[in-house]
């Protein structure tokens, strides 16, 4: 994929071991150790490239891969020299989403190669170019591009160009409506995958692109097959930030699937995992993270994480939207969702569709029922008759589970209850087949009250207990319909949390477990002693050691120098895609290099203070706000082994950050035995 798979000569054969094993530490240390020694050669600079980039060093793998392209000019090797700057632009835009850069790269490519005869190093270049246009948004190039990619690659023998050329080629092609033919040739390129023909990352990269492709398309099976066998893939082959968008792909079918605890944990580790990686794109799996404390219930996380989405300049539509209306604004909400659906978000994204009708499809499902909730039902009709074309097209079963959902509802606003029930009992069977409890629960408890309003009270309460009993179930709040008929307050519930020696013993829902203690575990006994009382971090470090802790110290700078050095660097490469495309009278293009321009400036605004001075990323409170959060995550994460009632309460019930906090259910009171 990189230029040493162009055919360069043999280096080390220690650091080719270490890279095979995954080592990517080790393979790093030897190469920093030979080139204290010595200039490294273009093909030792390359893998230098591969083993910072396994290893979490960004900014280091791409100026290897600078200074591989420089070196192989200087040796009149401008094809290999081409290759390393294509491999620069590919990085690039997996991990950065900066185009401009991206477009600058491939332009350097393009002059290094001239009128040069075909090669490998065109089939990468393809490739490149076709997901840069493909996240821009700019179809007919992409297909172009791609089709071109697919020719040469199998011509050259370029396995990774072919195999993600086809999947663009399938990506476009459903965007555009073709659903069967473009499955069909995803179909094709998941062989370059199974067959072993890529190397581990090309097989992660295809992966991604086949379950972003399956979820795209509301396809929640296939997307869960393709996640399955991506999680057996990263055994020993993760490479980069791969494992984290693993991660992410993960959490979204967890919530999905009801298991909102173990979706939790795998954002969480996707966040901190892909930190060091995604910049704009960062604030997907922050996005996913919203998304599931919505789900909970979580509304203060669920907004912490939208709102830090948002802040690395993704959008987090339309969970923030649904989160204003779960808050109780609905004026806020409808207008948020009006404002997505009329200005789409131009942020180059390859995770989700970047253009067409289902990018469109979750906004109109939020609309919807943001609308009925505000009392425009001629707004909520319109969405639902967009989204009824979308799923017609489609034909996915849970765009149509979600679709006549939303018919139900306008239906039954409209007073149509008897035709609300048909579309309902749709929706309920839609959402069972798709393996969705919480959304079938949520279509069920519509169904409830519109056979209420047919006077059917029997039939209503029978589908409203089955929805709260699911909800129960899986943990997580049912909002709408209408109250459990439970008129009489909530007792508290003896519950116990106890410690002897080392070993805990926990009581909660009426089932009892004994686990080994760990430290989060007694920072949860903390919290729990302690309810609706927010705590320092320091103090709960404080009270496990027994100590004082002191502020002071820090987690060095906010972006190091060598990012810093990059970021300046690739302002550079934009203004001059800037130029490019005011001369080319490309407004498009230009809007888009100045919102790369407008972020870039705002991290590096970020990473100094006053007068210029570099900030640090942390004190004494990070540090500690760091240990306690992972610890907490970790206990709870074992605590779910044994006992997921109450990991589940926990994930509800525990706010984490410079301040922790125990907010107990005032559904479910409880008094500790600690």
């Amino acid at each position: 994929m990189t230029a040493s798979g162009l055919g360069q000569a043999p280096v080390d054969g220690r650091v080719g071991a270490a890279l095979d094993r995954g080592d990517f530490p080790a393979a790093l240390g030897l190469l920093r150790e030979a080139e204290q020694q010595r200039p490294l050669t273009p093909a030792e600079l390359d893998l230098l490239g591969r083993s910072a980039y396994g290893a979490g060093q960004f900014e280091a793998a791409i100026s290897a891969w600078e200074q591989q392209s420089a070196a192989c000019h200087s040796l009149d090797d401008d094809v290999a020299a081409a290759a390393a700057a294509t491999t620069v632009a590919m990085f690039l835009m997996m991990d950065t989403g900066l185009m401009a850069p991206v477009r600058g790269w491939l332009a350097r490519a393009e002059r290094l190669l001239g009128d040069r005869p075909e090669s490998p190093t065109h089939a990468l270049l393809a490739m490149t170019h076709t997901y840069e246009r493909f996240m821009c948004g700019d179809a007919r190039a992409a297909a172009r591009w791609a089709e071109r990619a697919v020719d040469l690659g199998g011509r050259h023998d370029v396995p990774l160009a072919a195999a993600l050329g086809r999947v663009a080629t399938a990506r476009l092609m459903i965007l555009d409506g073709a659903v069967e033919p473009g499955l069909a040739l995803l179909d094709e390129a998941a062989v370059s995958v199974v067959s072993g023909e890529l190397d581990a990352l090309g097989a992660g990269m295809v992966y991604c692109e086949l379950i972003c492709a399956m979820q795209g398309l509301a396809q929640y099976d296939r997307a869960e097959q393709w996640t399955e066998a991506m999680e057996r893939w990263r055994v020993g082959h993760a490479y980069g930030g791969i494992i984290g968008r693993c991660r992410v792909h993960r959490a979204e079918i967890l919530r999905l699937r009801g298991a909102c605890s173990a979706a939790t944990e795998e954002a969480l580790e996707a966040c901190r995992e892909l930190r060091p990686w995604m910049r704009r794109e960062f604030g997907w799996p922050l996005t996913e993270l919203g998304a599931i404390r919505l789900r909970t219930g979580d509304l203060v996380g669920s907004e912490t994480a939208l709102i830090e989405a948002l802040a690395h300049g993704w959008d987090p539509q339309p969970w923030l939207a649904l989160l204003r209306l779960a808050q109780g604004q609905v004026g806020a909400a409808a207008a948020m969702i009006a404002d997505a659906l009329e200005h789409p978000s131009t942020v180059p994204s390859k995770e989700w569709p970047p253009l067409g009708a289902l990018r469109r499809a979750p906004l109109l499902v939020a609309q919807a029922e943001i609308c009925l909730a505000a009392g425009d039902v001629e707004t909520a009709r319109t969405a639902t008759g967009q989204l009824s074309g979308i799923a017609e097209t489609y034909r996915s079963r849970a765009l149509s589970a979600a679709t006549a959902l939303a018919r139900g509802r306008v239906l039954l606003a409209e007073g149509d209850a008897e035709a609300a029930v048909g579309e309902c009992e749709e929706a309920v069977a839609g959402w069972s087949d798709v393996g969705a409890p919480y959304e079938a629960a949520v279509a069920q408890l519509v169904l409830a009250e519109a056979e209420r309003l047919l006077g059917r009270t029997a039939r209503a309460d029978l589908h409203e207990g089955a929805a709260r009993a699911t909800a129960a179930r899986i943990g997580v709040p049912l909002a709408g319909g209408l109250p459990a008929p439970d008129p009489s307050p909530p007792t508290p519930s003896a519950c116990v949390f106890r410690r002897d020696g080392d070993i805990r013993t926990v009581a909660f829902a009426g089932r009892a477990v004994v686990l080994r203690d760990l430290k989060g575990m007694r920072y949860l006994a903390r919290l729990l002693a302690a309810p609706d009382r927010e705590l320092h971090v320091l103090d709960l470090v404080g009270g496990e050691t027994g100590e004082t802790a002191r502020p002071g110290g820090d987690l060095g700078p906010v972006v190091d120098g060598q990012a810093r050095a990059a970021y300046k660097r690739r302002l550079a490469e934009i203004d001059d895609d800037m130029a490019e495309a005011e001369a080319l009278g490309d407004d498009v293009r230009l809007a888009l290099a100045q919102a790369d321009r407008d972020y870039l400036l705002r991290e590096l605004a970020g990473a100094f203070g006053l007068g210029g001075r570099v900030r640090v990323a942390g004190s004494a409170s990070e540090r500690a706000r760091a240990s306690v959060s992972r610890s907490l995550r970790y206990a709870v994460c074992r605590i779910a082994e044994h006992h997921p009632p109450f990991a589940d309460h926990l994930v509800r019930t525990i706010r984490t950050g410079t301040y922790c906090c125990y907010v107990p259910d005032p559904r479910m009171p409880t008094s500790w035995e600690l």
